[in-house]
């Protein structure tokens, strides 16, 4: 489950953060708690709110981010693993207890910042996988 933070929820649902709170304070919309007492929002409630494109006052807008990718099999993971060979990288992403292995370019992924702990997504999609920084 991906969890946002509310100020970029609320970006996503075209509302000001003060209003994203209050719907918080009044059940509107489901938040989780972190250890330390901070609310996120699962991504579902956002689009559920936002009927999965819809902004404010159901307006289509264009998707933006993680969502503007055509493919549609975005698995959040962790990076377990970073080798390097060469012009090459082998990035190991741990994903919900499987472990999925990309060959990227060594540049591609210093340029995200892919390191052990790091969270990513592995973008699947026909025999490749990609990786976008979390």
């Amino acid at each position: 489950m991906e969890l946002l933070r509310p100020q970029v929820a609320a970006e996503m649902m075209s509302v000001s953060y003060p209003t994203l709170k209050q719907w918080i304070y009044q059940g509107k919309i489901q938040s989780v708690k972190t250890p330390g007492g901070h609310h996120r929002i699962p991504r579902s409630e956002v689009d559920r709110l936002t009927s999965a494109g819809k902004g404010k006052a159901g307006k289509s807008r264009k998707p933006d981010g993680l969502q503007a990718i055509s493919g549609r099999n975005k698995l959040l993971g962790t990076v377990a693993a970073v080798e390097y060979q060469g012009l090459l990288a082998q990035v190991t992403m741990n994903v919900g207890g499987q472990y999925i292995t990309s060959i990227i370019t060594r540049d591609a992924c210093q340029e995200l910042g892919l390191k052990k702990g790091a969270r990513a997504f592995a973008l699947i999609k026909a025999t490749e996988v990609m990786i976008i920084r979390g």
